[in-house]
């Protein structure tokens, strides 16, 4: 049972940055691939970024060319750099891991951290 914690989140103006951070259970960064979704009121949660286990990244149209995800496999940490935000970002982060294992997929969320960009 792999145990992610989200923090980061916070109250940014448009144009501004944030840092969203993941803390995984042991191992699990490495391993898994390891993602953000959102999921902003009255819509669905969508995907913004991830990182496979080799370190191949995948971005939502949206957040290409002004958001980055990266991972720290030493710390089992996961980050979601993000700049040039705007309103339409306001939503709950969710980091996301998975993995599929002798057939079966595994995934985990964390518990979200709400990001409201506003002036």
């Amino acid at each position: 049972q792999a145990q992610l914690v989200g923090s980061g989140g916070g109250l940014v103006q448009p144009g501004g940055s944030l840092r969203l951070s993941c803390a995984a259970s042991a191992d699990v960064v490495s391993i898994f691939t390891m993602g953000w979704y959102r999921q902003a009121p009255g819509k669905e949660r969508e995907l913004v970024a991830a990182i496979t286990s080799g370190g191949v990244t995948d971005y939502a149209d949206s957040a290409k060319g002004r958001f980055t995800i990266s991972r720290d496999n030493a710390k089992n940490m996961v980050y979601l750099q993000m700049a040039s935000l705007k309103p339409e970002d306001t939503a709950v982060y969710y980091c996301h891991a998975d993995r599929v294992l002798d057939g079966t997929w595994y995934d985990y969320w964390g518990q979200g951290t709400q990001v409201t960009v506003s002036s």
